[in-house]
């Protein structure tokens, strides 16, 4: 069955299902309903999690031994798949076989960016449907960002004035896991109550997460010696490089749409179509557009791809070497 993330805290509370999809481009979202499932296994004695990343080296019948073989001291156990790219490849037939007779002491949850729409035609996704659930996340319109970010900022006990509530969804541009990290910042500096646009402009001064946005740019920009020095200030605060992660590969992806696109529009105003009104951000689109082809804009994403599995765990570099990385990739010319 499928069910919306609002209606999965009721959907749990009836009972647990064998195995759970979660997919979709909002990390800050995939990760809060992932994290509700995981505590509902935990409280059902789940304890004990295995995790596999299904890039290509993962080798799927070490995958379908965990599922037939017995846990140590009887254990319940949790296991967690990551598809990065919302496709199972070889691992179709494994997870097929598994949804055939769903073992009880196994909780699955499957981890998908957007899933592929051939996935749903196949006959894993029909079995799973069948046997658990899944759980499609979708982004929040652009239109509806302030109402969401009010809402947080409520759940925080915080109060945004109308001024304050507009300074913070421009600054943020539809970043649902900035937006979380920022309330976050806010509801530590003020202590809860009423934010104006006195305190935004000053936790903006005090705050290094919009040096995030900032290193975004610069990347675009192709000036690696700033953006370099910007990657250590981040790594020093322990940032989460998720937020800017998402930010940029929204942007490389924007670039890529504006080299296909045969129509009459300027740049600038085909940006603006898009959604792009930040003068900073336009020039550094546009001049990375002039900058980069199409090959060396792939392979950025693919970076991009490397630290966010890096940033989970996986691999045994940090995000923030793969990302000085990044930043002399962008800083080449085509």
């Amino acid at each position: 069955m499928k069910t919306q993330p609002a209606q999965l805290p009721q959907l749990l509370k009836k009972g647990l299902a064998p195995v759970y999809l979660v997919s979709g481009d909002e990390p800050l979202l995939v990760q809060e309903c992932c994290d509700q499932i995981r505590k509902a296994a935990r409280d059902a004695d789940f304890h004990d999690r295995l995790t596999f990343h299904a890039d290509n080296n993962l080798d799927w019948n070490s995958v379908a031994d965990e599922f037939g073989a017995m846990s140590l001291f009887a254990e319940k156990r949790r296991i967690e798949i990551h598809l990065p790219n919302g496709k199972l490849g070889n691992g179709r037939t494994t997870l097929e076989r598994v949804l055939q007779n769903p073992p009880d002491d196994i909780i699955l949850l499957l981890i998908s960016t957007r899933l592929d729409a051939a996935e749903t035609r196949r006959k894993w996704y029909k079995d799973l449907q069948s046997k658990g659930v899944h759980v499609p996340v979708w982004p929040i319109d652009a239109d509806k960002f302030q109402g969401w970010l009010q809402q947080r900022a409520s759940n925080h006990g915080l109060q945004l004035t109308r001024g304050a509530l507009s300074m913070l969804a421009e600054r943020l541009e539809g970043n649902l896991l900035a937006a979380s990290q920022e309330l976050d910042r806010l509801s530590l500096l003020t202590n809860g109550g009423t934010i104006d646009e006195e305190t935004i402009e000053q936790a903006v001064q005090d705050s290094s997460r919009f040096n995030g946005f900032e290193l975004v740019t610069e990347l675009l920009a192709g000036r690696a010696s700033h953006a370099s020095k910007i990657i250590g200030v981040l790594q020093q605060e322990g940032e989460n490089p998720l937020g800017l992660l998402t930010v940029l590969s929204r942007d490389l992806n924007l670039i890529l749409e504006l080299k296909a696109s045969s129509g009459g529009d300027s740049p600038s105003a085909f940006l603006k179509k898009r959604g792009v009104f930040q003068p900073q951000r336009a020039r550094a689109i546009e001049q990375a557009n002039r900058r980069l082809n199409r090959p060396q804009l792939h392979s950025a994403l693919e970076l991009c791809g490397t630290i966010d599995r890096a940033a989970k765990g996986f691999g045994d570099r940090s995000p923030w070497h793969y990302l000085r990385d990044l930043s002399t990739l962008l800083a080449s010319r085509s």
